[in-house]
């Protein structure tokens, strides 16, 4: 990769029964940020926790229950001109109503140093 890119890191929590689905839905729809690598991922689990109120329809919880809930932490990046879709397929695919998402961005780390000669 050569010059600046913009490119931004994303952060879901998702239902571990999701992971997949929601991986190769976004995958669908991006540009591979890495040459030669195509559907690049890492996760961990994580704990959410939410209290659901008054006019949600919650995926897992109750109306004025706190939720504890095991789920995964999907992390990725994407290109700037990828970002709108890959944020519409997250809404779309993600089972939750309102998916807690994190959208930074970031610098390439290639295009900082000089290329080897």
């Amino acid at each position: 990769m050569s010059g600046p890119s913009e490119i931004y890191g994303i952060g879901v929590d998702v239902p571990a029964s999701h992971l997949e689905v929601l991986m190769d839905a976004i995958d669908s729809v991006m540009e591979p940020v890495y040459p030669g690598y195509s559907r690049s991922f890492h996760y961990f689990p994580v704990k959410g926790t939410w209290k659901t109120e008054e006019g949600a329809n919650p995926f897992i919880g109750k109306v004025g229950e706190i939720s504890v809930e095991d789920e995964v932490r999907l992390e990725f990046v994407v290109r700037k001109e990828d970002l709108e879709e890959v944020l519409r397929t997250i809404d779309n695919v993600h089972p939750y109503e309102e998916p807690a998402v994190d959208v930074v961005p970031q610098i390439g780390w290639r295009s900082v140093i000089p290329p080897s000669p």
